[in-house]
């Protein structure tokens, strides 16, 4: 099960995060974020130690989506140590997106 975040929570969870943060941003009625997510929880479920994946409805919550331009959706934005890294691509497959995190985390 993916967590849901909120623009008022974004700060302290992302900041106090031991590991990775993988932030989805996506709508409701839209076709390419739900199978995201599909993927993102599989993703989650493999990684359940080493990444915290965060879902954000772009509807509900405006702040930190206008922060960081957010302009299509999904997006997937990746933070380590609680700073912003790097978008990872708005589709995928979970082993891709993990593919992408692992390369951040090394590099």
């Amino acid at each position: 099960m993916l967590h849901t975040i909120t623009d008022r929570e974004f700060d302290r969870v992302v900041e106090s995060s031991m590991v990775p943060v993988l932030v989805v941003f996506w709508k409701p009625g839209c076709g390419h974020c739900r199978a995201l997510m599909k993927e993102l929880e599989r993703l989650q479920e493999d990684m359940v130690s080493s990444l915290l994946v965060l879902t954000m409805n772009t509807e509900e919550n405006f702040q930190i989506p206008a922060e960081l331009d957010v302009t299509s959706l999904p997006a997937l934005a990746l933070y380590q140590n609680g700073e912003f890294v790097r978008f990872v691509g708005g589709l995928g497959t979970r082993e891709e997106i993990a593919r992408h995190i692992r390369n951040v985390s090394v590099g």
